[in-house]
């Protein structure tokens, strides 16, 4: 639990250093803190009051206009609050991940279920959990989350032929759990390793039969669940497999005391990886319960939280009478919404122009029609949203683009509104045609990608889509070429939390052994990022994408001082595989410690130059 000022655990509360300080690059080297600024400026300190940047420059020029501005009185009080980092050490400014589910991340982390390459191996980690948690073990009715089951790992099982199929027979069944007495008629909820797919015991569905009074086993059939679909046996019932919308009908809400605990699991990993900031991906009605009854009590939350307020379309239109946050006290701001227009790849749900080359009876399908969008985009937009949409498939992110266009015209015409002053977002923006990846620059639409889905999907992506058609998939330098901004994320916990995976997958596309099915130089390698576009996409293009330009994504004074320092330089190391070995030495929120610690002071580098002498 944490206070104000909260102190968030005992390895990784908020420790203050001094009322000034500097940070400065070793002795032994030259300029190595990355500020990000326009002209990617790389200075040798940064000089910290408070919680903000006020100088950068070298340790002399920085300690005469501390003197000069009334910071400090005496060369010696300036001296002693500076603190270099170790030799081959780097400062960035700490990492903004701009598509996350953080809830979500951290039940993930209490039931991982990635490693599982098969059914069985997969009801053997939810029987481990359960006897190894003696207050679950002795209560059946306590529910057991789990997150990352995926079925493209379970080829070698006779029974699942293709792995990427929508068949039923190709996906497990609730039978699965009953066949195990320590996993019988337990409430069971297991989410795919896209989160697009849940797979449940079926206690769980007898548990939603009785909210739902669904009488003799009748569900509603899949032509009344747009956007969704429930896998059923041959009595038409529920076999254990709910995709996308159809999740609505088994979902029940999570206690508070989950939730935080969850919160708390996620920022702890979040803080450990350099990350400060984190742009939530769809605040469901009991996730904005749990931050705003968090800021209601007056807590700062120990990490900055972009929230998209998510959509639903059976709800009432809520855009004009929704209370916004932007309340930098309590590092909550929520004031953008959510679109899931479609589908994930991995799951089938991806909407496609074409079907999908190892499932030719499907092409996905639409969560949210045109009709809708073209509707709710506008009356968003007119009403101070900012409007991200979740588009995957090429067909989906071609209707998102048309609704975007349609409304500008709309908004310019008539109520003189520039659509892009709004910063619209496609989230993900896998799958995309060549025009549309040269419309979606022109639109200014800036695209919330994942380069670590890159370096996952890779690997079966072709088999999905066909030869041609895979070329559009993560497209990331087209999607530059046509004059679109982008901002980075990992999508946790679909993938992992560490940003410097993120930078790897941008700047190779390849995995973490070097390889693609392209060979070592990467998949589509003409699609990779700089360096410094991958630094940026973490850092400043995430700001701009939360409009928090002004305050946080570089280090220049005035700004924020939310930074990290690295154990290696990852703008410079020669095998890119150096950056996955980079470790986070320091992680530093608004001017405080909150992982790691400082290096030496210039007193101690003072102390042993003399001892050298």
């Amino acid at each position: 639990m944490f206070d104000l000022p909260f102190t968030y655990s005992n390895s990784h509360s908020e420790t203050q250093i001094s009322r000034i300080y500097t940070v400065c690059s070793s002795t032994n080297s030259g300029p190595v803190i990355y500020t990000v600024d326009a002209e990617n400026s790389v200075k040798e300190c940064i000089v910290v009051r408070g919680t903000d940047v006020v100088d950068s420059g070298s340790l002399s020029e920085v300690l005469d206009r501390a003197i000069s501005r009334g910071f400090v009185s005496t060369r010696s009080e300036f001296l002693d609050a500076v603190h270099y980092i170790p030799e081959e050490a780097i400062v960035v400014p700490s990492f903004t991940d701009s598509h996350v589910h953080s809830l979500e991340y951290g039940f993930h982390r209490l039931l991982p279920l990635d490693d599982a390459d098969s059914i069985p191996a997969v009801v053997s980690l939810v029987k481990s959990f359960i006897l190894s948690n003696p207050s679950v073990h002795a209560d059946k009715a306590k529910w057991v989350y789990g997150w990352g089951y995926d079925k493209t790992r379970w080829l070698q099982e006779t029974n699942f032929p293709s792995p990427n199929s929508t068949n039923t027979e190709t996906w497990p069944t609730y039978h699965a759990f009953e066949s195990d007495p320590v996993t019988a008629g337990r409430p069971i909820w297991l989410t795919s390793k896209d989160g697009h797919a849940i797979w449940t015991s079926k206690r769980v569905i007898e548990l939603a039969e009785e909210r739902w009074g669904f009488e003799d086993g009748k569900w509603p059939e899949d032509k009344e669940l747009e956007g969704g679909r429930i896998m059923r046996g041959e009595d038409g019932r529920p076999n254990g497999i709910f995709l996308d919308n159809a999740q609505v009908l088994i979902h029940v809400p999570t206690p508070f005391e989950d939730n935080l605990a969850r919160f708390e699991i996620t920022v702890a990993d979040a803080l450990a990886n350099g990350v400060t900031a984190m742009h939530d991906a769809g605040f469901l009605a009991e996730t904005l319960e749990f931050y705003e009854k968090l800021v209601e009590e007056g807590r700062v939350l120990p990490i900055r939280m972009y929230a998209m307020h998510n959509f639903n379309a059976s709800a009432p239109y809520w855009g004009n009478s929704t209370k916004k946050y932007d309340n930098e006290k309590s590092r909550l701001k929520m004031t953008s919404v959510k679109l899931i227009c479609d589908g994930a790849m991995r799951s089938g749900g991806a909407y496609l122009y074409e079907p999908y080359t190892d499932e030719p009876s499907s092409t996905g399908f639409m969560r949210l029609p045109a009709s809708l969008l073209n509707e709710i985009i506008p009356r968003f937009v007119k009403d101070g949203w900012q409007v991200n949409a979740h588009a995957i498939g090429d067909r989906a992110n071609g209707v998102v683009l048309d609704a975007f266009e349609k409304a500008e015209r709309e908004l310019r015409d008539k109520q003189d509104l520039d659509l892009q002053h709004t910063r619209p977002r496609i989230e993900h923006a896998q799958i995309m045609t060549s025009q549309d990846l040269a419309r979606i620059g022109r639109v200014g639409v800036i695209a919330s990608i994942q380069p670590t889905h890159v370096t996952d999907d890779m690997w079966y992506g072709e088999a999905r889509l066909g030869p041609e058609r895979v070329k559009g998939l993560y497209a990331f330098r087209s999607m530059m070429d046509s004059g679109a901004r982008i901002t980075l994320g990992t999508d946790i916990p679909v993938e992992g939390i560490n940003p410097l995976e993120t930078f790897y997958a941008a700047i190779t596309r390849t995995d973490k052994s070097g390889n693609s099915p392209h060979g070592p130089n990467g998949w589509f390698p003409e699609q990779k990022l700089t360096r410094v576009e991958a630094l940026r996409g973490m850092t400043i293009d995430p700001a701009y994408a939360s409009f928090s330009e002004s305050t946080l994504g570089s280090l220049e004074p005035g700004k924020k001082a939310d930074f990290v320092v690295l154990s290696k330089d990852i703008m410079r190391v020669r095998d890119p595989r150096e950056v996955l070995d980079t470790k986070v030495l320091t992680t530093v929120l608004d001017g405080k410690v909150v992982f790691g610690k400082f290096g030496e002071s210039a007193e101690g580098v003072e102390r042993g130059r003399r001892s050298e002498e």
